[in-house]
This record gives structure tokens, sequence and C-alpha cells, in this order.
């Protein structure tokens, strides 16, 4: 909705966009208690938007106040309201979709700028999860929202998709924000649940959109695609009906959906089509290996760690170092495990991280070390960033308590 509604007003007006969706989600807020959740909720709130931005338009007469190329349009009452109804229309939409998410990446903008002004925008995203989702402090995002909203602001139109050069420079930034927002909803930092698989199901949204596009169907596109539905496969058995959380050894891989197996198999198939190779293909390929193995036992722990070797060359990060490790001690022996966590450069950095913890937890208890283990689960336990995730570590902590081996 705000996509399209910043292509009819102009980038310049985005907070006039933005009144125009809050003021259609109020409406929402007051007229469905009373009457009913609409059959179809998405075109109730864009008929309600179509509305309240031709109600906008009218009371904004002037011509700097829309995009300049509309203004023959939106400037006279016989052609407003049939030009609003196919600037909002179904396919304008996709298009300005993508549009959107590209001029949210202007170069004069830092990456992690650009990043969380996407995350903000389009996937509506508050400062404290583009803060979790960034790694930052709250004031930080805040002003990195308010610094990419000024530079947007500064733009008459949205970004225009056909330049190839302009293209591909600032495709990598929207990459990586769709690839933020999928981890927010498979593994993120919220307080309410440890999946939300409706942010997973926007990520893969956008990223369909993205690979629609000639210019953005590159290899990389189809490696995070790949990622996404390989990931996504496995949700099903992640938090089973009584809110347990389980671990990627313990599910029911029963539960996994096939389909969306088969697809991301496919789209990384697509990905190899080229000479390029991203962090997208090798987190794909490690999804692979993990979505195949019918049982546990069958996991290939040698060429996961090995993929992850590669991974760590092209992204080095303390949270990538940390699954590295925990591959290893899969593939060689809790022992060798816990040295490569203690070798981590910036451990400092995942001390606010639960499952650091939890890892050294399982590691030092499968080497038959309960009060080492004990410990760890206590401090995981203590930053448990949702009911779900306390209630899982708080289980592990009892199993050093009975002494009994995970």
């Amino acid at each position: 909705m705000l996509a399209a509604l910043t292509r009819v007003l102009g980038v310049h007006n985005l907070a006039l966009a933005e009144d125009v969706v809050q003021e259609a989600f109020c409406r929402a807020m007051e007229l469905w208690p009373y009457r009913g959740v609409p059959a179809n909720p998405q075109a109730w709130l864009m008929a309600t938007a179509k509305n309240c931005a031709i109600d906008a338009l009218r009371r904004e007469r002037t011509a700097q106040r829309v995009a300049p190329e509309l203004e023959h349009y939106l400037q006279s009452e016989w052609t407003l309201a049939p030009a609003i109804e196919e600037l909002l229309g179904p396919s304008a939409i996709k298009d300005d979709l993508l549009r959107m998410m590209f001029s949210c990446c202007r170069p004069e903008l830092a990456a992690e700028s650009q990043i969380a002004l996407i995350l903000h925008i389009l996937c509506g995203f508050g400062a404290d999860e583009v803060a979790a989702a960034l790694v930052v402090g709250h004031a930080a995002a805040e002003k990195r929202i308010a610094r990419g909203k000024r530079a947007l602001a500064e733009s008459i139109k949205l970004f225009d998709v056909t330049a190839p050069a302009e293209f591909a420079a600032r495709l990598p930034t929207v990459q990586r924000a769709l690839y933020l927002l999928f981890s927010e909803g498979y593994h993120g930092a919220s307080k309410v649940s440890v999946v939300r698989t409706e942010l997973c199901r926007e990520a893969m949204r956008l990223a369909a959109v993205l690979l629609q596009h000639p210019l953005g169907a590159t290899p990389a596109s189809y490696a995070l695609a790949a990622l996404m539905c390989l990931n996504a496969a496995r949700l099903p058995g992640r938090v089973d009906a009584a809110g347990e959380l389980h671990t990627l050894s313990d599910q029911d891989r029963s539960l996994w959906d096939q389909d969306l197996v088969g697809e991301g198999l496919q789209l990384l198939s697509a990905s190899a089509l080229g000479s390029e190779l991203s962090e997208y293909h090798i987190e794909a390929a490690i999804a692979a290996a993990h979505s195949t193995a019918i049982v546990a036992e069958e996991t290939d722990w040698a060429s996961i760690a090995s993929l992850y070797d590669t991974l760590i060359a092209l992204q080095p990060s303390p949270i990538v170092a940390l699954n590295r490790a925990v591959a290893i001690a899969q593939a060689e022996g809790p022992a060798r495990g816990i040295a490569e966590i203690e070798a981590i450069a910036q451990q400092q950095r995942l001390e606010a991280y639960p499952f650091y913890h939890a890892a050294l937890g399982e590691l030092e208890l499968r080497r038959g070390q309960a009060a080492q283990a004990r410990s760890h689960f206590e401090k995981a336990a203590s930053l448990a960033r949702n009911s779900i995730e306390r209630k899982f570590l708080e289980g592990r902590l009892r199993t050093c308590g009975s002494g009994a081996t995970p």
C-alpha cells in the first residue's frame, strides 16, 4: 500500500503516504470489531486506502503535492478517481513495490541505513525490530530510519528499474534486506514468538517479485530464494502445537514441506547458472544438506562444516563462526567444537545471544560436564527473548540436573 501510494503522491510526500496508510488501518480498527473482519481483508484495506488517497488529493490541490508525471490525471476531478483505481491495481502495485525497494537504496546513504529504510517502510519493522536485525541499539536504528526518510524525501519519483547499471549497484542491498527480513521471521529476536511465519512468507513474496524482473533474476537472487524455500520447508517442525521448540535433530521430519524442498532445490540449481558465488549460495547449500537428510543421523556434517569454511571466508561474522563450530562438533566431537567456539573472533558480540551459551551447554553436556553445562544453560535461559525460548532452555537446564545425556 505504501509503495503504491508513494508512486501516486510522489516520493517527496512519503509522510503523506504513510498518513494515508495509517488512516486506512485506523478505519479497520474502528469498524472491524463491530462489523466483523471482511472476507478479503487485503482488498478492504486497499479499497479504503484508495478512498483515503482520493480524499487527501482533494485536500491538497497543488501541483507540487503529487508525482509530477501524474499531475495531469490527479488534478482533474474527472480523472482523479479512475486514475487512482488504475494506479493502485494489482499489476501496478507489484511494479511499484520493486521500485520502492530500490528507491530506498539511495547511494548517498550508508548500506546499513538503506537496509533499515527497506525494513521499516516495506516490511513494517519498528525501530526495535530494525535494531535487532542489524544488531545495533534502538537509538542508532531510529537515526538510520530518520536519515533514510530524509534522503528518500529528496527524490521526486520512484527509482527507474530499467536502468541496468544503477539497478545492479543497488541489488545487493535489496537482497540483504530481504535476507534479514526472512531471518527475523525464522529465528529472530521477537519477544512474542520464536517463529514469525508471516515475515518469512513476506520475504519469500518479495524475493519472487525480484526474480520476476529480468535485471533482478541473478544467480544470487535465485540462491536467496532457494535458501528461503529450503529453510521455510522446515518451519512446521520447529514449534509443535503445544508451543514446544524442537532442535533440528529432534524435529519430526515428516512434517517438513516437501513441495518447498523441491522448489528450493530447483532454485538452487538455477542459481548455479553463472560464475557468481555469494553467501546465499553457500547458505542454501547448507540448508539443502539438512533438508534432504531423511533422518538426522544421515546429515553429512563434514560437508556442512566444509561449506561453513567457505562461508566464513565470504562473510566473516561471529554468528557464522558459531554455526561452523557447531557443525565441526557434530562431525568431530564436542571437545573440538568447544575449542572452535573459544577461538571465535569478536566473541563478545555473542554474549547477549542465548544460543551461543546454549551451544556451549550442549557440548559440555555431551562430553559429560554437567556442572559446566548447567552454568551455560542458566545464562542462556536468562537471555531468552520470548517464553518459547525460555521454556526450551529451562528444559535443557533440567536435563543437566537429572544427570541424563542429550
